[in-house]
């Protein structure tokens, strides 16, 4: 058969590429603050509304909860309750490789090249997955970078075509997922890149496209409008200063703080960094301005906050291979390395191409059969979250408000959602002032009592050791759970 024919080392390589990517993102994908977004996706499809107010716990009840997130939400549900959590373990690696689709058509070179960047990348990026919505501000990052550079390389009229696009796709960003600032990031780069700055006998010379900065002023603007289509209008412009601006984040929130270098997870990102300074340092190609600001940018983004690695991961690979292309062409012409044409390739050839293929299909197949079981999911699950305590809850349901852990406050929306919470992972939602008073009785602080009291707090469900357990235990409470992941005490 003729595509067994065209199915050359090329091919082969790019396949194995890909299914390096998506075999590593098929993993267990559900961190504790999937679980909030499954609860939310389920009370939208059950009441066929929006919420407005929040409808899940007490110290925020019947407050403004404005989040956009709603067009992932419900799909997050549909697929949890199809497919269990094995199913959002698929989506998250579908999301994951979709974006790495759009990274390889904007980098250059041959596909040997292309493929071990591609997979350092997608290493690096692995610090960001998980099944949220912000895999949607992961996808579309990519593909504002693949219409960007399409506008930005073919120039007038084909390039022309796709940046009309990007409107149309904030709207869709703007209610899947806040991240959608990170658009305008992208977009304001590429009108940098529009600017010349040359030296001209020992002059500065200003220079600018003027016809291409004129279309992305026009698509700026439009987008900025595209965000106010959603369910709460314009003020949802303003959701990702408001996030940003919430200082428990980078205070106490991981993801939101700069990366340790000494977990092996942040290495990837490391070598990535240090591969494209190398590859530029080396390249007699001058950098483009899109290039470095794209580059200084998100690495600067990525060390001040672990979960913008990703963002690096996305724009690394087109940088490093712009400039790594023209070298590696270069070494192979001193090595009389031959490249062999692309076409047809002798039959046994590519039946050996063909077999590989299908063996490396074959073990991603293996790799996802151990992480998609629900059992292997529940197995997972009980190590980090309160499975039984919550179990014991359901059953005995003791009266009174519940003070529960941060880092489960998520996990009982869903499982437990008859005990309203008095925390979860909706920063946005609590600002500083609850999450202030979370950590206040977490840690045992000055006034801890007073926190309980005002809250009319009869439960408290929290991990064993947390600070405040010794003072509950001196102070009239009394335990009636305890498990190695979690105590339950009661008033």
């Amino acid at each position: 058969m003729s595509w067994i024919r065209r199915f050359d080392t090329r091919r082969l390589v790019t396949l194995i590429g890909f299914l390096a990517v998506f075999a590593m993102a098929a993993r267990i994908t559900m961190d504790t603050d999937s679980w909030w977004h499954l609860r939310a996706g389920q009370w939208i499809w059950e009441h066929q509304a929006i919420p407005r107010v929040d409808p899940f716990s007490y110290t925020r009840a019947n407050t403004t909860w404005q989040y956009p997130g709603w067009l992932v939400e419900v799909p997050m549900y549909w697929v949890y309750r199809w497919l269990g959590p094995g199913g959002l373990n698929l989506w998250t690696a579908g999301m994951v490789t979709l974006a790495f689709v759009f990274i390889w058509s904007t980098m250059s070179g041959g596909a040997f090249a292309r493929a071990f960047v591609l997979v350092l990348a997608a290493a690096a990026s692995g610090v960001y997955w998980a099944a949220r919505p912000y895999l949607v501000t992961f996808v579309l990052v990519a593909v504002f970078l693949w219409i960007l550079e399409d506008f930005r390389g073919k120039g007038y009229p084909l390039g022309y075509r796709r940046i009309w696009w990007i409107p149309a796709l904030m709207v869709l960003w703007a209610n899947c997922h806040g991240g959608f600032a990170v658009g305008f990031i992208v977009l304001a780069v590429y009108m940098l890149g529009t600017l010349r700055l040359e030296t001209r006998e020992g002059k500065i010379v200003f220079g600018c496209n003027f016809s291409a900065l004129r279309i992305m002023i026009l698509i700026l603007i439009l987008s900025l409008l595209a965000v106010c289509i959603n369910p709460y209008g314009p003020v949802m412009l303003a959701y990702p200063f408001k996030t940003v601006g919430i200082g428990a984040l980078q205070d106490y929130i991981q993801e939101w703080q700069s990366p340790d270098f000494h977990s092996i997870n942040v290495q990837p990102f490391a070598w990535l960094l240090l591969l494209t300074l190398g590859v530029v340092g080396v390249s007699r190609q001058r950098i483009r301005l899109t290039d470095f600001f794209l580059t200084a940018g998100f690495s600067y983004m990525g060390l001040l906050s672990g979960r913008n690695i990703a963002l690096f991961a996305l724009a690394a690979p087109m940088v490093i291979t712009r400039h790594a292309a023209p070298l590696i062409a270069a070494l192979s012409r001193r090595l009389q390395f031959r490249q062999h044409p692309v076409g047809l390739v002798p039959a046994g050839m590519a039946v050996i191409n063909v077999l590989i293929a299908a063996v490396i299909l074959i073990a991603v197949g293996f790799k996802v059969a151990l992480v998609y079981p629900e059992s292997v999911n529940e197995s997972a699950f009980r190590k980090g979250l309160p499975v039984e305590a919550v179990e014991y809850l359901r059953v005995n349901h003791p009266p009174g408000r519940l003070l529960n852990s941060y880092n489960w406050g998520g996990y009982l929306l869903w499982a437990l959602p008859e005990y309203p919470v008095f925390v979860d992972g909706r920063t946005d939602l609590y600002n500083d002032e609850v999450i202030g008073e979370w950590l206040n009785v977490a840690r045992a602080d000055p006034g801890w009592k007073q926190v309980l009291d005002r809250w009319q707090v009869r439960l408290i469900l929290i991990e064993p050791k947390t600070p405040l357990i010794p003072q509950l235990e001196s102070n009239g409470w009394h335990k009636v759970y305890s498990d190695e992941v979690a105590v339950i005490y009661e008033r």
